[in-house]
C-alpha cells in the first residue's frame, strides 16, 4: 500500500488540496496553529484524481471488508466520497449528519439499510477523530454493525490513535502525514530545515506555534 499512499499524497499536493506553510501557518477553528491545510473536497473537481481515490477506497474495502452490506458517509465531506464508493461497489449509501435534522423526521442518519447491516464508514480526513467517531456511535445506536472506517488522509495525531483505540474502531487511510512529509521533501515542497518543526506539530498540535 506504500505505492498508493505516495500516489495519493502526490495527487493531493499536485491539485493543491494540501498546502504546507510552516512559516505562515493556518489557524483551525479549534484555535490550533497548523503548518498544513488539507481540503480533500478539491479532489472532486479533478476527475482523474477523484477516480483514483474512489478506486483505491473501493479496493481496500473489498480487501478488508468483503462482507460489507452498506457504505456510510460522514457529513459533509465524506458524503460525496461515500457516494462514489457505494456506487462503485453497488452498495446502499447512508450518510450521518453532525447532529439530528432540526425539522421533519429529525434524522441524524439519512438513507436506509436493514438493521444489523454491516457498514463501512467513509471520511475524507481524520484529525482528532472526534466527529468521525460520533458518526460511528450514531450508526451503532441505530442498530448497524460498523466494520471499520476508511479515509483518504490522516494527520496521524497520537490523540486520534488513542480515540480510535478507545472506541474499538479500526481506521484505514489511503495516505498519511508521514508519507506526505517524505514525498514533500523529495519533491522540494519543503526544505530539510522545516522537517523538525513539521514533525513536532504532529506530536503536539495544540501547543505548536505558541
Amino acid at each position: 500500500m506504500e505505492k498508493v499512499a505516495k500516489k495519493v499524497a502526490s495527487l493531493l499536493l499536485e491539485i493543491k488540496a494540501i498546502k504546507i506553510q510552516p512559516n505562515d501557518p493556518f489557524t483551525w477553528a479549534s484555535g490550533w496553529k497548523s503548518p498544513i491545510y488539507c481540503d480533500n473536497r478539491l479532489s472532486l473537481s479533478h476527475p482523474s484524481v477523484r477516480t483514483y481515490i474512489k478506486n483505491a477506497l473501493a479496493m481496500r474495502i473489498q480487501e478488508l471488508y468483503p462482507e460489507a452490506d452498506a457504505i456510510a458517509g460522514v457529513a459533509t465531506a465524506g458524503i460525496p466520497q461515500g457516494a462514489l464508493v457505494a456506487d462503485s461497489l453497488n452498495l446502499p449509501l447512508l450518510y450521518v449528519r453532525s447532529k439530528p435534522k432540526g425539522h421533519g423526521m429529525t434524522n441524524m442518519i439519512e438513507g436506509e439499510a436493514p438493521k444489523g447491516s454491516k457498514v463501512v464508514v467513509i471520511e475524507d480526513l481524520v484529525s482528532t477523530g472526534g466527529s468521525s467517531l460520533k458518526a460511528v456511535t450514531a450508526l451503532k445506536e441505530a442498530g448497524y454493525e460498523v466494520l471499520g472506517m476508511m479515509a483518504i488522509f490522516t494527520y496521524d495525531f497520537p490523540v486520534a490513535e488513542k480515540n480510535f483505540t478507545a472506541a474499538d474502531v479500526t481506521l484505514t487511510t489511503l495516505s498519511d502525514y508521514n508519507y506526505l512529509l517524505e514525498l514533500a521533501l523529495e519533491q522540494d515542497y519543503i526544505q530539510d530545515s522545516a522537517v523538525a518543526s513539521l514533525k513536532s506539530w504532529r506530536e503536539a498540535p495544540d501547543v505548536w506555534g505558541k
